[in-house]
């Protein structure tokens, strides 16, 4: 798997060799520039899945930077900069930054922020490839894009959780998950032990898109776990 690089710029030696060996140690490909200019040709050319970027550079400066490289590219840009007054950082933002830092900061810090927005950019992928897709099962089709769902040829009215629930489920057939995870995923918070909220909703669930509700054909109980999607003919077609 080809390494994720980053791009770091600022004109401090001392700060790019610190978060450039910090990021190496967690197994990125770091590439440093110490100007603007430099900075909008290595993007360009490199092609960086993220950009640490300092604020305070010579003409150009990074806000003008960022800009430059907003009419190209989606990259997370991660702001540093000595200004901490609110103005600054929205204005920072404003310009497309994707978050932002003050000087002096914990180079673990940094690298946790990194690691953030290398998470969401990957969901925003993800979400946007799975926007394409049309799960069928026998019986059952999901159109994760639409987010509409057809039972035998018939539409499913679901609210917007259970249509939450039954996509995650179908997108990972035959694997068990708890309540809890489910919850969380689902709601994006922790369940504190209260999992009638997801019992009722995958109740309702089955009586949308199940022939025999007290039998069911696709979501299944787990004994001592939770559920699970695991229809009888399995998946069918992936569309994109």
């Amino acid at each position: 798997m080809e390494a994720i690089s980053i791009l770091v710029v600022d004109d401090e030696p001392d700060i790019t060799e610190l978060i450039g060996l910090y990021l190496a140690r967690e197994g990125y490909d770091v590439h440093i520039a110490d100007n603007g200019t430099d900075a909008v040709r290595m993007a360009r050319q490199l092609r960086p899945d993220l950009i640490v970027l300092d604020i305070q550079l010579k003409q150009p400066d990074g806000l003008e930077v960022c800009r430059q490289i907003r009419e190209t590219s989606d990259v997370p840009i991660l702001f540093v900069s000595c200004k901490d007054d609110d103005n600054d950082i929205i204005h920072g933002l404003d310009v497309g930054g994707d978050d932002y830092m003050t000087k002096p900061f914990s180079p673990r810090q940094l690298v946790a922020r990194v690691q953030a927005q290398l998470r969401r950019r990957t969901l925003r992928t993800d979400r946007q490839a799975e926007a394409q897709t049309l799960l069928s099962f026998d019986g059952l089709a999901i159109d994760l894009g639409a987010r509409t769902v057809v039972c035998n040829g018939r539409p499913a009215a679901l609210s917007v959780k259970e249509f939450d629930l039954l996509a995650y489920l179908a997108r990972n057939p035959n694997k068990a998950f708890s309540l809890d995870d489910l919850y969380q995923v689902v709601w994006g918070a922790d369940s504190v032990g209260d999992t009638r909220t997801l019992m009722v909703h995958i109740s309702n669930l089955r009586k949308k898109i199940e022939p025999d509700p007290a039998h069911p054909s696709y979501i299944h109980t787990v004994r001592g776990i939770g559920y699970k999607f695991n229809p009888k003919e399995g998946l069918t077609h992936v569309h994109r």
